[in-house]
């Protein structure tokens, strides 16, 4: 490490520097200059805070995304001809104090990042009232470096090079000021005011309205999945979410009655169509705006919503409800925090009829927002909720809103956080209430750090448009590359009058409609709904029409996959892992992979590649580096190569990679209607495979107590021997013995929803022990 530092002086040219002052801190180092304090702080090895302020201003800030605590780390510092380098174990962090300039390299001297020199910025600034700092910082990535992240934004970009952003939350634009990069690092700019990321010929660069100071992480990994493990031990970890809320939902806006609501679900369980969920959009408040969001049932059309909650648990399905962060002025939460001046001023849906935003920075506010909610759902059985408008809602926007002097100073400099602490709020208020269900919340809008509040993030009020259909893609794996695994958008688009003005009559809707479901299939939850038309199934047509039976199938694979879904999540809870999975995170050596943003993995094992107009076959590229097997037809396929996958309109192209092991579950109803006693397990040869099955109790937190079952699964090709490991762990209910039929896809075993012919099947008996089969 000594020779590695060493290396570093002797390659940079090294200036005289200026009166500077270095002090070894508890976690760091902290250098001040004439004019400039500069600390560096080790959170892990491959962790380094930055901060940077003017001196003698010593800003006391706590980090509303950052939840870890500076770890013990050792490191070494070294000191010469005005450079001051800080070594741990994983990175090196360099300061050039004549040159103002940070640079980040890995432990073998390879630099990583720097900044540009002498780029910082600290502009005087009027805050409502208070004397702040607008703060920029810029960067200077490699001419070849793809960077990544930054939220969900939906002009179809996979690489954000080359433009500038403004970051401020609104419908159906996520911000979050982090970037992803494909050298296998991240940097979080800690700022929640509007911020502009630019990238151009200068440079990369994050400038914020309002700060105390320079804030930032970075992260390294040197790979994707370590670089989202990182982020994720630095702003939390991702709890599991029920096994039912990977099954299939059905909404509209919206169900005028609990009647309807209730027959709708009753409709599918007659038509044994799978369904786990049914959402319950506004107004069930009722219809007049002054009592907008009450967070109870004042509409006469729902008299009983404790009987409504078990007659859709009676049918074996859950519900969850819309809630929003604001409140009309006949409601009794509006009166209860106006009283205690909690209510913002500033103008928000639906306008002219004194609907105020909450203050969600006030943990009072907070409360009670809650103790509406528990009191008139929860307590009655509501399963989850489906958090709208957490941008929260601001139209029209005047500049004046942002003085508002929220619990954490005004709204301009906690803007973007207004997500996080709302949907946060919710969370942890519901986990002291109550360990037996999991939280569960969709919500619109999202900030560094959510994921940790069990968050469903969805794209917005989207229009029904192919275009939109083919930018959810790159949008939603741009979030997930954030460290925020969990996405969805609303299954054929939510404002369908714009382009198909006559809805579900109109076949060209269908059409956008079963491939925007076939999408979602492929999503972290398996929604439907929007406006001005109807979506249930049943709406379409009946069985033998092109696009009921195309839906019905997407539906019945999405629930013979939640055996490889349900363990992916825990791969995410336990390991750091995405969902939704940008090519390069698992090709980064393929570099045409770098910008593909209508394609994914999903897991580790499924690339998907969505159909996105109106055709009947879609180019793809494979990427390179092993073989593929075509999901439907068993067809191998050579990576490294763009082909043409023919797509009739009831099949999506699906590839598998070579060498993997996928669980098939068994056609239900419902997620937890039959055991997982009898999997399906395919493998798919060419290479060896590994998975590891995981189950637990389904909805509640005894897995957080060590109460679940992982089953780690084999294949060696060479020997064409598969293996079922012993079973580590245990929990009330588990399956003490169960059969697994095994079969390995290849050119005469097609795949698709089939495979179930007993001539393809070898049954292996487990009982928790290690098991060895030759196929």
């Amino acid at each position: 490490m000594k020779k590695v530092v060493a290396f570093l002086f002797a390659c940079v040219q090294l200036i005289p520097t200026w009166g500077q002052a270095v002090q070894r801190t508890p976690n760091g180092l902290k250098v001040e200059t004439e004019t400039m304090c500069v600390e560096l702080e080790c959170f892990s090895p491959s962790i380094i805070r930055v901060k940077k302020y003017p001196v003698g201003a010593v800003p006391q800030k706590q980090s509303l995304t950052v939840v870890k605590q500076p770890e013990k780390v050792e490191y070494e510092w070294r000191q010469e001809d005005g450079r001051v380098a800080l070594v741990t174990s994983g990175l090196i962090v360099s300061l050039d104090t004549a040159l103002r300039q940070i640079s980040f390299a890995d432990k073998e001297g390879r630099t990583l990042l720097k900044e540009k020199a002498s780029s910082v910025g600290f502009v005087p600034v009027d805050d409502a009232g208070s004397p702040a700092l607008r703060v920029s910082q810029s960067f200077l990535p490699d001419a070849g470096e793809a960077i990544y992240g930054l939220g969900q934004h939906q002009q179809g970009r996979m690489n954000q090079r080359g433009q500038t952003v403004f970051l401020q939350q609104e419908n159906m634009e996520i911000c979050i000021p982090l970037i992803h990069s494909s050298k296998g690092y991240a940097l979080f700019w800690d700022n929640y005011s509007p911020t502009t990321f630019a990238d151009n010929e200068q440079g990369m660069s994050f400038d914020s309205a309002v700060g105390d100071l320079c804030d930032y992480y970075f992260v390294y990994g040197g790979s994707a999945d370590k670089v989202v493990a990182g982020l994720r031990d630095l702003t939390g970890q991702v709890p599991m979410f029920p096994l039912w809320s990977f099954g299939f939902w059905q909404s509209r806006e919206r169900y005028v009655s609990q009647d309807e609501l209730v027959g709708v679900v009753r409709k599918y369980r007659d038509l044994r169509i799978p369904l786990d969920g049914i959402v319950q959009d506004w107004r069930y408040w009722g219809e007049d705006h002054k009592n907008w969001n009450a967070v109870e049932f004042r509409n006469p059309l729902f008299p009983n919503p404790g009987k409504m909650m078990e007659d859709v648990h009676r049918l074996n399905a859950h519900a969850i409800i819309s809630v929003w962060p604001s409140f009309g002025p006949a409601t009794g939460i509006y009166a209860e925090l106006k009283q205690l001046n909690k209510l913002m001023g500033h103008e928000t849906f639906p306008q002219e009829n004194g609907v105020r935003v909450y203050d969600a920075y006030d943990p009072v506010a907070r409360e009670i927002f809650w103790k509406y909610m528990d009191r008139n759902m929860f307590s009655i059985g509501m399963d989850g909720w489906w958090l709208d408008a957490t941008e929260p809602e601001h139209s029209p926007a005047k500049d004046a809103d942002f003085d508002y002097q929220t619990y954490m100073g005004s709204f301009r400099k906690v803007r973007n956080a207004f997500p996080l602490v709302s949907v946060g709020g919710v969370y942890e208020h519901q986990r002291r209430v109550s360990s037996a269900k999991r939280v569960f919340i969709l919500t619109r809008s999202a900030f560094a750090g959510q994921q940790r509040y069990a968050t469903q993030a969805w794209s917005g009020d989207v229009i029904s448009d192919w275009g939109v259909l083919r930018n959810q893609i790159s949008g939603a794996l741009n979030l997930s590359l954030t460290g925020i695994p969990y996405w969805n958008s609303d299954i054929g688009g939510f404002f369908s009058a714009n382009k198909f003005p006559e809805g579900v009559k109109d076949t060209a809707f269908h059409e956008l409609y079963v491939r925007w479901m076939q999408f979602a299939a492929f999503t972290g939850m398996m929604r439907s709904h929007g406006t001005h038309t109807p979506r249930e199934i049943f709406q379409f047509g009946e069985r033998g029409y092109w696009a009921f039976d195309a839906q019905e199938k997407m539906i019945n694979l999405r629930y013979r996959l939640l055996p490889y879904i349900y363990s992916t999540s825990w791969e995410i809870t336990s390991g750091g892992g995405s969902l939704m999975r940008a090519l390069f995170s698992d090709f980064p050596a393929d570099k045409r992979v770098a910008d593909v943003g209508d394609e994914y993995m999903f897991g580790q094992s499924m690339l998907v590649a969505p159909v996105t107009s109106a055709v009947r076959s879609r180019s793809l590229y494979l990427p390179a580096g092993v073989q593929w097997v075509d999901f439907w037809t068993g067809e191998v396929q050579e990576g490294g190569r763009e082909i043409t996958r023919e797509a009739p309109v009831d099949v999506i192209p699906l590839y598998v990679k070579a060498g993997s092991i996928i669980p098939v579950g068994p056609s239900v109803q419902y997620a937890t209607e039959k055991s997982w006693d009898d999997l399906q397990i395919r493998i798919y040869p060419g290479a060896d495979a590994e998975f590891v099955l995981y189950e637990d109790e389904g909805d509640n937190y005894n897995y957080e107590k060590g109460k679940y079952t992982t089953v780690r699964m084999t294949w060696n090709d060479s020997s064409r021997e598969f293996t079922v490991h012993p079973r580590q762990g245990g929990y009330e209910g588990m399956l003490q013995k169960r059969s697994f039929r095994v079969v390995v896809v290849d050119g005469q075993r097609k795949g698709g929803l089939g495979l179930d012919n007993e001539a393809y099947n070898i049954k292996v008996e487990y009982e928790g022990e290690e098991v060895k089969k030759g196929i």
